[in-house]
């Protein structure tokens, strides 16, 4: 598609992705729209042909964009939608607000959503993946999100709508969050900032934070959620089943599974996206063949592969 609609907001056709994904690959988006608000998107959405396929990107902080690009209108949610607003013990966020600074500034109102402190990422991707840690998830707190439709409508979604479950929910395709609330509760402000610094510190200390990575690359198996209690169980954790595998450090190309914490896949340097699909599907199969087990993908893998 040549002729796009109209917009106050910005469209750049053919704009490379890989600077705005936390790993630094990808292909070009046939065209990226940054919206200036929510009747900007309406608008976009409703004028766009139903055939045009539609991707919603967040910070790109749990996405591998393949190398030869995506073909759709990909929507990236920019300054007009990280407000965050506090209401007694109801927080409501715009989606492009990073989660670090949803948990900070609930926390200086006295409410606690510090399991969103260490998430990577912003507030439509921890409702989009249910995101979660230290035994809470972004679905225990969710009261209700505000999305646009593939058609341009404005609509609210409840907790039933999007069907909550480890690392998923059921936003329809094409389907674009604009705001999410949360209901949190209280607690002293000072306690709750203590905490996420201790959060903070064992991250720190514990993953490849000064790498390029996209986060965790695989699901746990299923039962074995991290919850980062004391009495966590850790024999059938992601990062396990790797290191028994003897994957800890491995190399592909330009992409490598840390060091430091093997179920991050970090690119080196000069990594493609191919190179970084292809290692982490060789971690797959090496854990299969060593414990009997599938290991999942956490990133999102999109678009096509580079052309040959």
């Amino acid at each position: 598609m040549t002729d796009w609609p109209d917009v106050r907001g910005r469209l750049t056709q053919g704009r490379a992705l890989a600077d705005l994904t936390w790993l630094r690959v990808g292909g070009p988006a046939d065209v990226l729209f940054q919206p200036a608000d929510v009747d900007d998107l309406c608008s976009f959405l409703a004028a766009l042909p139903a055939e045009t396929p539609v991707f919603p990107m967040g910070v790109g902080s749990n996405l591998i964009v393949r190398d030869g690009g995506l073909r759709a209108a990909v929507i990236r949610m920019g300054g007009g939608f990280n407000d965050i607003e506090i209401s007694g013990t109801t927080v409501r966020a715009g989606v492009a607000a990073l989660d670090a600074h949803v948990a900070r500034k609930a926390a200086d109102a006295g409410l606690d959503l510090t399991f969103l402190r260490t998430i990577p990422g912003s507030i439509g991707g921890a409702v989009r993946m249910n995101a979660g840690c230290y035994g809470r998830y972004t679905a225990d707190h969710f009261i209700k999100a505000e999305a646009v439709t593939r058609r341009g409508e404005r609509v609210e979604l409840g907790l039933d709508d999007l069907a909550f479950g480890y690392r998923t929910s059921t936003l329809p395709e094409g389907w674009v969050l604009t705001h999410a609330v949360f209901e949190a509760p209280t607690g002293d402000p000072q306690t709750l900032h203590d905490t996420m610094a201790a959060q903070l510190a064992k991250r720190d200390e514990t993953q490849p934070t000064k790498d390029r990575s996209a986060g965790s690359t695989f699901r746990n198996p299923a039962g074995f959620s991290s919850t980062g209690r004391a009495d966590d169980v850790h024999d059938l954790k992601a990062w396990k089943v790797i290191e028994d595998a003897g994957l800890r450090g491995f190399t592909l190309g330009g992409a490598q599974m840390s060091p430091k914490h093997p179920n991050f896949l970090i690119n080196t340097g000069d990594a493609t996206a191919d190179d970084l699909e292809k290692l982490g599907e060789l971690v797959r199969k090496k854990v299969y063949e060593n414990s009997g087990l599938t290991l999942e993908w956490e990133i999102m893998r999109v678009g096509e592969p580079a052309a040959k």
